[in-house]
């Protein structure tokens, strides 16, 4: 054996060797050899590399930190969607959530998890090996912060498996354990930098560095939870598989028949939790069976099987200064309770929200009232207790307007909600402008508040379609605009002009129109004409939207204000329709779809998008609401449970047929 081939094999053997060892020690916390050992064949293998660069492995161990620093992070669109969840903070709101849930499909066992403070990641592994990791962004689409994420050792560059799928998909939370968060911060006030609020914040801006070398010296952790196109049945038996791929799975996690079990598990772990080494702000409850998942589906935002309880945040007392009305872009009338500044959660809180004129009515606060304040969700500040004791003597109950402030026009009571109903509102007008301009809608950079205060204020902007005849010579006028300034909001402006039908659709502002929801009805409506064509009954036929949406979008496009400015955009270039893979035909509208086995031609990424181009939905579980079964060879389980439920199976040639006639 000369030495080039005795050289590759003990490159091959350390490889191995170090890879088990990575593995013991950042999963299992189990170390298979001293450190001092480690880093000794960690030297050899490294210099083997350098002598034979052709044999360096995507998944070697060396290779975690490296590639050079980025100069920006590429926007990628997730294959399925990252919801985030709703969040309870009571029993007695965990309760309403489940009687929701057994009204749609009776009762269900669950698995409860912690819920860890940090950032959701999907990864992505290709015939076993890792080839791209995305943040959750807005849900639809994230940064792809691959080279950072293979600094996290407790990522596996590699599935330890010897049968790894062709593609597989892996979601999970990255975070920063609570030693590591104080080192980092000990370091940066030793170099006089400002000081991370919370680990979360910390993670964040580790996963935003540019240099993955940075990343990898804040040593940041990493607990799997899903994987979307599971071929398991259950939550736990996905924690199970995961842990077998070789990720680390969060321990603490129990499967509970009902709901008093999972009270339990909650008490346990409010005071538990602090004795963690890592952050933990609430328990997260999901439905366990995936089938019965499948059936409860999702809102615009969130799945309805899942439900994050969160501990009480950190809360604090303060003095109500004044309360002030803010108009919203459907005209809603928001109070807001001016505060004297308080420290919250790593913030200086000034504001908090009173939500609506009964929300003020239950808590009975007053100008002048010492509250106590807390971040729901540990982000939007809000009042959860007023302390009459301290009320001062003069303090009068506040009287919500019955005038909208800004025009005088009389308010509407709709629901919970107040309302000024007219479209030409001033404040309505801002709201719609700051809306349309905002980085998940048209992305126009420099058209702040104050600018859009003075565009409305003067006339010269009384719609968004009006933002599209500005010049940089009449914007330079402006108050804090000089020429550099003007040409970069005009050049914004262009730009916008070419962005998604999607966003322009979130970007009107349509009532109960959020980016899922947008993104549903351009995959299907892949035109503004043909949504304004649309009744509401084709609208409500799409995946995961009920009446009271499509009935809001059906009402929108039928007022002459609103069609008026539609052609106005037309006019001005701006993109009112798809531009990318637009729906083929209806034909599959409504129907949903699960695919299983290998296909004779078709991969299941092609299958999936050939039934969603035809307007179908395609889901991971086999459900009593499943329309049809595509099988191919190896079916497997879901092939025996569509034939309990007696649901039609396909195989490829038959969903050709299909496709082909309609029937």
């Amino acid at each position: 054996m000369d030495q080039a081939t005795q050289d590759q094999q003990r490159l091959q053997d350390l490889h191995a060797l170090l890879q088990r060892a990575a593995y013991r020690y950042y999963v299992l916390d189990d170390p298979e050899i001293p450190d001092s050992v480690y880093d000794q064949y960690y030297r050899e293998l490294q210099a083997l590399e350098g002598q034979y660069p052709q044999w360096i492995q995507a998944d070697s161990v060396t290779q975690r930190v490296g590639d050079q620093p980025a100069a920006d992070f590429q926007t990628i669109a997730h294959r399925v969607p990252l919801y985030s969840l709703d969040n309870v903070f009571s029993f007695e709101e965990l309760a309403l959530w489940e009687k929701r849930l057994v009204s749609l499909v009776g009762s269900a066992p669950y698995i409860c998890e912690l819920k860890i403070d940090g950032l959701a990641l999907a990864l992505t592994y290709e015939n076993g090996v890792l080839v791209q990791g995305l943040t959750r962004g807005n849900g639809q689409a994230g940064e792809d912060i691959t080279a950072n994420i293979r600094t996290i050792r407790s990522i596996p560059l590699r599935l330890l498996t010897p049968d790894p799928p062709a593609r597989l998909e892996v979601r999970g939370e990255a975070f920063i354990p609570a030693a590591a968060f104080q080192r980092i911060n000990q370091e940066r006030l030793a170099q006089g930098e400002a000081l991370f609020a919370n680990p979360r914040n910390a993670c964040a801006g580790t996963l935003r560095q540019l240099d993955p070398k940075v990343v990898s010296g804040r040593r940041l952790d990493f607990f799997a939870y899903a994987v979307p196109q599971s071929t398991v049945q259950t939550q736990g038996e996905t924690l199970d598989l995961l842990q077998s791929y070789g990720f680390r799975v969060n321990p603490h996690r129990a499967q509970c028949p009902d709901l008093s079990q999972v009270q339990l598990f909650i008490e346990h772990w409010r005071q538990a939790r602090h004795s963690l080494p890592y952050g933990t702000d609430g328990v997260v409850i999901k439905v366990d069976d995936f089938t019965l998942q499948a059936e409860l589906g999702f809102s615009s935002k969130a799945p309805r099987w899942a439900v994050a309880f969160k501990y009480p945040p950190e809360q604090a007392a303060t003095t109500v200064l004044g309360i002030t009305i803010q108009i919203g872009r459907t005209g809603a009338l928001t109070p807001v309770a001016e505060l004297a500044p308080v420290a919250l959660a790593g913030t200086i809180v000034t504001r908090a929200t009173l939500h609506n004129q009964e929300r003020i009515a239950s808590l009975e606060v007053r100008v002048g009232d010492q509250v106590i304040v807390r971040k729901a969700g540990e982000i939007i500040p809000e009042i959860i207790k007023v302390l009459p004791e301290l009320r001062p003597e003069e303090s009068q109950p506040f009287i919500f307007p019955t005038q909208c402030p800004e025009c005088s026009t009389p308010t509407l009571k709709e629901d919970i909600l107040i309302r000024c109903p007219n479209p030409q509102c001033p404040a309505v007008i801002r709201a719609r402008i700051e809306h349309w301009c905002s980085r998940s809608a048209l992305d126009i950079q420099g058209v702040g508040e104050k600018l859009i205060a003075q565009l409305v204020k003067t006339k010269r902007v009384k719609t968004i379609a009006d933002l599209y005849t500005l010049t940089a010579l009449e914007l330079s006028s402006f108050e804090r605009m000089g020429t550099k300034s003007a040409q970069n909001v005009i050049q914004s402006i262009e730009q916008s002009r070419s962005q998604s039908w999607a966003n322009v659709l979130f970007g009107l502002g349509i009532r109960h129109v959020g980016q899922s929801i947008a993104q549903e009805l351009t995959k299907v409506f892949n035109s503004a004409e043909a949504l304004a064509q649309a009744s509401p009954t084709q609208i409500t036929a799409l995946y995961g939207i009920g009446e009271e949406i499509a009935q809001s979008v059906y009402d929108w496009f039928r007022q002459p204000e609103n069609q008026a400015l539609i052609k106005a955009l037309h006019s001005h270039g701006v993109t009112l329709v798809q531009t990318e893979s637009t729906l083929i035909s209806e034909k599959l509208l409504g129907q949903t779809f699960v695919i299983t086995g290998t296909l004779p031609t078709l991969s299941r990424e092609a299958c999936t998008a050939l039934v969603e181009r035809h307007g179908g939905k395609v889901t991971s579980s086999v459900s009593k609401k499943t329309s049809y079964l595509i099988a191919g060879d190896k079916a497997g389980s879901k092939l025996s449970k569509a034939t309990e439920l007696g649901i039609p199976v396909l195989d490829e040639q038959r969903l050709q047929e299909l496709l082909s006639t309609g029937s």
